[in-house]
Formats: C-alpha cells, structure tokens, sequence
C-alpha cells in the first residue's frame, strides 16, 4: 500500500492542524477529531504488522521524498522488524490517551493538539531511515512535554536538590513548572550530544549523506566510533532513564496529567532505547562492543536503584514512575548482552512495558479523579466499590513481577537468557533480584490500596470505571495476556532484524570484552 507509513506518521499532525480550525465550544467535535487522528494512525500501524513479510530481513515499505538533497536529507521511511511492534505500541497508546483524556475540559483544544503533534513525532521516529530526519522527528516528540507537563500537570510542594538547585529554585514552589522546566533542560543536553555524534556521522561517512542505510554501509574507524557511541548512549539515553540521568522522569511522571503520564512512559522512554540501539549499536558495532559491559553495569544498576526508589515511596505515581527506571534498566541491559535473546528481548520489553506503564497510570488516574490523593497510606479497600479497576490494577502488577502468561514475563525471561548467555552471570543475579523487589512493592501497593478491609465514609462510594474510562484497561489489559500467552505475534518480526543488526558485531570482540 502506497504511502502506509506517512499515513501513520501524518495523521494525528493533520488531525492537530484541523483542530486549529474548530472553535473552542465544539467540544465533542474536538474530542471526534482527535480520537480520528488516533485510530487512523492504529489501524494503520495494525495493517502494517499483517503485511509485513516476517520471513525477510530489511526494510519494508520504504517511501522515499527529497527534502535537501545538496546535504543528503531526504524524508525516507521505512519499518523493520523492530519498527513494528513499535508503531503498534504507540498506536494502541494514543488511542487510549484520547479516550482517557475525555473529560478533559480545560484549554483541551490545545491539550489535545499538543498531544497528536507529539505522537506524530513518535511516529517519525521509529520509520525515519534519515539521521538528520530521525532526530527532527525526536525533538517534535519530545518538546511539547515541557506545556502539556507545565499547563496541565498537578503540583505538590518539591524541595530543589542535587547540583543544579539553583537553577530549579524559582520553579521549586510549583512542582509541575519544576518538572517541566527540569525534564525540558535534561533532554536538550542530551539532544546536544545527539547533534554532536549525527554530525560526526555524516562528516565522517564519504557519501556525506544522513541515509541510515548509507551509514550502516560505512564502517567507521575506531576513534569516530568511540566518539559517537558515549554521545548517542548518554543522548538517548538521557529519555531512556539510564543512570544518573534518570531524576527528570519520576517528577515528570508524577507531575503530568493521566494521558500525558500514559505516553512519557509508554512510549517516550522507548525512544531513548530505540535510539541507543538503533543508532549507537548499529552504527558503532565496535564501540558498542567495547562499551558494552559499563552499559550492561548501569542498567544493572537501574534495575536495583529503580526497584528500591519505588519500594520507599508512599505516593502511587512515584512508586510507577521508580519503576519504569527499573523496568528500561531491563531493556538496557537487554542491549548490552548482543545476543539474540538479549536483543529480542530489550524490544520485546520495550512493548510490554509501554502497555503494562500505560495500564498503571490510566488506572492510577482513575483513582485520584474519585479519592483525590495519590498517598497510599490513606486509601485501602477500593476493590469493594472499584471491582474492575482493582482487577486490572492487579493484572498490571502481575506483569511487573514478571508473572508467567503476561507479556512481562517473556520479555524479562528473554533479557536475562541472553545476558547468562552472552554476558557476565553476575548481570543475572542483581537483575532478578530487581525483579524480585519489583515483586515486593508492587504486591504490597496492590494490597494496601485494593485488598485490604471496605472502606468507610467518602471512599464508600467511589464509582468503578464509566463510558470511556473503559477503554485503557479493556485495551490493554488484553495486549499484557494476549501477547504474554503468543510472544510470536511479536517476536517473529523482532528476531529476523535482531539477527540482521547482529551480523554487524564483531564476535571476537564480543568475547573478550564479555571477559574483561
């Protein structure tokens, strides 16, 4: 089909500009517009997955148009087997945000223009096969958090620390412009040292062209190599949430409205780790290998830090937000082991974790708009008048933990084979023992808050989900079993690029630096 991808890619940016169009009363006719633009972009990336030749290697669908030829830019889209499931992530994600964001009724004109142009940039990014074009894309899907965190998050009082206090001082009195403010200044450093590391690329790659597929061609010497890897991994991993970049992402999950929550950790985060894999990996294969133990060592590191932080907090949204740190630290880790199940399985993580973190804060979201506090310690009971939210809540920690049958399962099982297998097993131990504390405070957030004695007084009559506050946990609660049970819905696409991008590394290399 002609033009798939920039269908996907356009639709929700159309939809955006048609919504400048339509008055501020028209609310329902705002609300149709944007749910459009949403479900033209699902269906398509549904259609992609059923036409995609699973058993061929490469790019499909490629869609090519010249934007600066002179500089080697061209807008050229193309999906691989990593691109898929992907686009169906961030398909099945916006299509639940619009219909989350429902009752949204202040400025939500805008709300909703803001989040469709930042999906099409999460579009973008994960079809683009043009450097130059691939980051446009990441900076449009980036930037509009700091307005949708800053006008409509929620604020709590936040104490400024760390080396910069001084620079969050002024923003310390209302914590959504802090965490704005905060995220926005972190990710443009990383996104300097993106800049920094594309242009060595094309500087250094003969053809001087940005086509990805030019640039995986040119086997870079060591020293641009070793410049360009640190950059992109810090880069991208800056919005991955690796160590000690990560502290943006927890006041920023915790300040933004329930939708924008939705996709900063559903979707967002996975474009940091897409990006350290797709860019820095494949581009860098001898750096990465070298590099590949301190990578493997700090997203160990995620993982237990992430898992501990979220089992010392008592306000729910921190407790998910500390533990999406954790649950990328998997998928890190999934990337340092360059092996097939390592690499399967830091994708196949990407997926899972994006529905099960989209599930969490749609439901948390559902909670605070009825009991008005994210504080564990005052609710309790709520399985008694919120059946349905307690048992999807509950299947969302089931695959935290990493419950057999849930899609989290299959994607933690898969990183820590490949890192037994490729890597030292002392990845391995603190790894599980990560899930093991995972385990811990999920089930204990579970229990104070669903399972514990009937509530009394106001909590007595908390409604359970209505009309469209069905459709983030009927969504997706069914993708964390459906794929927990057939992994090959996505892994048979995820494998044939894994295996590709494989081919590049440098196996004697591998090993010794799996021996330093």
């Amino acid at each position: 089909m002609s033009h798939l991808l920039a269908t996907i890619v356009a639709a929700p940016a159309i939809a955006a500009a048609i919504l400048l169009l339509i008055p501020n009363s028209a609310k329902l006719a705002v609300r149709l517009v944007a749910l459009a633009g949403a479900v033209i972009s699902l269906v398509g990336s549904i259609w992609v997955a059923l036409i995609y030749d699973r058993a061929a290697a490469g790019l499909q669908l490629l869609e090519t148009f010249p934007l600066v030829p002179s500089l080697g830019i061209h807008l050229k889209l193309a999906v691989d087997g990593w691109g898929v499931p992907l686009l169906l992530l961030t398909g099945i994600i916006i299509a639940t945000c619009v219909l989350t964001s429902w009752t949204v009724d202040r400025r939500d004109k805008e709300f909703f223009i803001l989040l469709l142009v930042l999906v099409s940039g999460v579009f973008g990014v994960f079809v683009s096969q043009d450097l130059f074009v691939f980051f446009l894309f990441y900076e449009i899907a980036v930037l509009p958090m700091y307005l949708l965190i800053g006008i409509w998050g929620s604020s709590h009082q936040v104490k400024p620390s760390g080396p910069f206090k001084f620079v969050w001082k002024r923003f310390a009195v209302g914590s959504k412009e802090y965490a704005a403010m905060k995220l926005t200044l972190m990710l443009l450093v990383g996104s300097a040292a993106i800049l920094v590391a594309m242009f060595a690329l094309w500087a250094n790659s003969g053809a001087k062209s940005f086509d990805l597929q030019a640039l995986e061609a040119t086997r870079f010497s060591l020293p641009v190599q070793h410049l360009v890897f640190p950059l992109v991994w810090l880069g991208f991993g800056t919005l991955a949430g690796v160590f000690p970049f990560h502290t943006w992402s927890p006041d920023g999950h915790a300040s933004a409205p329930t939708a924008v929550s939705m996709l900063h950790a559903g979707v967002l985060m996975k474009l940091g780790a897409f990006g350290v894999m797709r860019i820095g990996m494949v581009l860098a294969p001898d750096a990465a290998v070298w590099w590949a133990p301190i990578v493997g060592a700090v997203a160990v590191i995620n993982i237990l830090y992430g898992a501990m932080c979220a089992a010392s907090q008592t306000d729910l949204k921190y407790i998910i937000a500390y533990s999406s740190v954790s649950h990328m630290g998997v998928v890190m880790l999934g990337a340092a082991t360059m092996t097939t199940a390592g690499w399967n399985g830091a994708v196949f993580q990407m997926f899972a974790h994006g529905i099960m973190t989209g599930l969490f804060f749609a439901l948390v979201g559902l909670v605070y708009e009825r009991a008005h506090t994210r504080a564990i310690a005052k609710m309790g009971g709520f399985a008694h008048v919120m059946p349905a939210v307690a048992g999807f809540f509950t299947l969302a920690c089931l695959s935290s933990l990493g419950l057999p049958g849930t899609a989290g399962f299959v994607a933690e099982f898969m990183v820590f084979a490949g890192a037994a297998k490729g890597a030292s097993t002392w990845w391995v131990i603190p790894g599980v023992l990560g899930a093991f504390v995972t385990a811990v405070y999920v089930l204990r957030a579970c229990k104070t808050i669903f399972w514990g004695p009937a509530p009394v007084g106001a909590f007595a009559t908390l409604p359970d989900a209505q009309r469209t506050e069905w459709a983030a946990p009927l969504v997706l609660g069914t993708a964390l079993v459906v794929f927990g049970f057939w992994p090959r819905l996505l892994l048979d696409f995820i494998d044939v690029a894994s295996n590709g991008y494989l081919g590049r590394i440098p196996l004697a290399a591998l090993a010794e630096a799996v021996t330093r």
